[in-house]
């Protein structure tokens, strides 16, 4: 019987401990999605306890919390920091399974030397333990950030950002990690939703000057990607609850965007319209730029309404879609192929179903002699567990070509969740491990090596060439 979380976990032949340890566990990090905050790492923010580098903003592990039963007020609630952390103890001991189990406890270990399990026995010591290194320097942000050796982050940022925080940092000579905006354009699809009136009003102020026609739109939305790349930006991210569909000229935009100007609904089809024509618009700026697109699709959010009505998005309440993107991406990426203006793109699917799909789309489009140019990017959220890294690994091996993955992301809000990588690493190490004894692959540690030194990230650093 293995130990528990041992130098070898996951890892389940020799083969696979090999290229794990020798050529994939040092390698540096690209962080190309996440949600952390850039003012944090500008103040290099000391936290005062587990708790808030822990629990703050982590709607996975909410989820779990709700489904033990715990009241909200021990989640979100007005409860002690320390009540919430023992509320979680309490919780993860039972989520045998589940890949935040094995996130805790490697955060534990890596971060702060602790070898126990966390439960409701250990939890006391646990939370002083990790409170009293907490106030040490070398766990403010910048030390937490330098010691997972990430070498750039990808902030997620919308077009009406100032990018204050980026700026100052892109000053910062006593901060070597490269901080840089990603263009997230959601606010300006949707323009059914509730929020759009006061976004619109925001962009207003931001450019400073009224928007009276959807051209005039299109104008400021421009002028926001060219200073998000004055800053650095380099990526943008879309997400796609689905793929929209519908085509219109400029000309019926703009009626429809009259009837958007005047408060009012537009239906459906109508605001599908814009969405596409936004998408290829945005996607054209970026290749202009050199920018790498990525598509997350197929989510639906803020399923009960109740707990919305009370926390807000992102609190926990989100689910697989499972709508038909097959046809609608295809559409999206050959027209903008067919203007010479498909840009480096990574398509993520929160549904595992679409993994074929992903992976049989990637190989039309390809070419420009760039590897890997469409990327079926790592298993996202719901997926970024041991069966759905693998399953993500093994359909792109199967279905397009492995060696030029750019690899793993943290996605997350928290400091402590670049042991993601590292998680993603012995899964990835481990597959390509049982095919080399199994006789599926020859037995060339070098040769192998090095594809997994690629994949961790060299082939990333190249993407993205930031």
């Amino acid at each position: 019987m293995k130990k528990f979380m041992d130098e070898n976990f996951i890892l389940t032949n020799s083969t696979a401990e090999t290229l794990y340890h020798e050529y994939s566990e040092k390698m540096p990090i690209i962080d190309y999605h996440c949600h952390i905050n850039p003012k944090e790492i500008l103040d290099n923010k000391k936290f005062k306890n587990i708790t808030e580098v822990w629990l703050y903003g982590d709607h996975y592990k909410w989820r779990q919390m709700r489904t033990f039963g715990i009241d909200e007020k021990y989640i979100t609630g007005d409860s002690s920091d320390y009540e919430k952390f023992l509320a979680w103890a309490k919780t993860v001991s039972h989520a045998i399974g589940n890949p935040l189990y094995h996130w805790t406890h490697l955060e534990l270990k890596r971060y702060f030397g602790i070898e126990e399990v966390l439960n409701e026995k250990t939890a006391p010591s646990i939370w002083e333990k990790c409170n009293e290194m907490l106030q040490q320097d070398e766990f403010r942000v910048r030390g937490l950030i330098k010691r997972s050796n990430v070498k750039v982050i990808c902030t997620t940022d919308d077009p009406v950002d100032s990018l204050e925080y980026h700026l100052a940092l892109k000053e910062d000579k006593s901060f070597d990690v490269k901080v840089l905006p990603a263009f997230r354009p959601d606010k300006a699809l949707g323009v059914n939703k509730d929020t759009f009136k006061e976004w619109f009003g925001q962009l207003e102020n931001v450019i400073g000057k009224k928007i009276d026609s959807f051209d005039e739109y299109i104008d400021a939305l421009k002028s926001r990607v060219e200073f998000f790349h004055e800053v650095g930006c380099r990526v943008a991210d879309n997400a796609l609850d689905f793929v929209p569909k519908g085509n219109a000229t400029l000309e019926e935009l703009n009626e429809i965007f009259s009837h958007v100007l005047n408060d009012e609904k537009v239906s459906f089809e109508d605001e599908n319209k814009i969405r596409v024509y936004l998408l290829k618009f945005f996607g054209k700026l970026y290749h202009d730029l050199g920018w790498v697109n990525q598509f997350h699709m197929n989510c639906i959010r803020d399923n009960n309404t109740t707990m919305y009505n009370k926390l807000g998005p992102d609190t926990g309440f989100d689910a697989l879609n499972d709508t038909q993107v097959a046809v609608p991406l295809s559409n999206l990426l050959n027209e903008l192929n067919e203007e010479k203006a498909l840009s480096k793109t990574i398509i993520y699917s929160l549904n595992p179903n679409d993994n074929a799909v992903i992976g049989t789309l990637l190989g039309c489009f390809q070419g420009d002699g760039i590897k890997g140019k469409i990327q079926h990017g790592s298993a996202w959220w719901f997926n970024d567990h041991k069966l759905g890294m693998e399953a993500q690994i093994k359909s792109l091996a199967n279905l397009g070509m492995l060696s030029t993955f750019i690899g793993m992301l943290t996605d997350s809000r928290s400091f402590l969740s670049y042991t993601r990588h590292e998680y993603f690493r012995r899964i990835l190490c481990n597959v390509i491990g049982e095919w080399v004894e199994n006789g599926e692959l020859p037995n060339d540690t070098e040769f192998l090596g090095q594809i997994v030194s690629d994949i961790s990230y060299n082939n990333a650093k190249n993407y993205f060439n930031m």
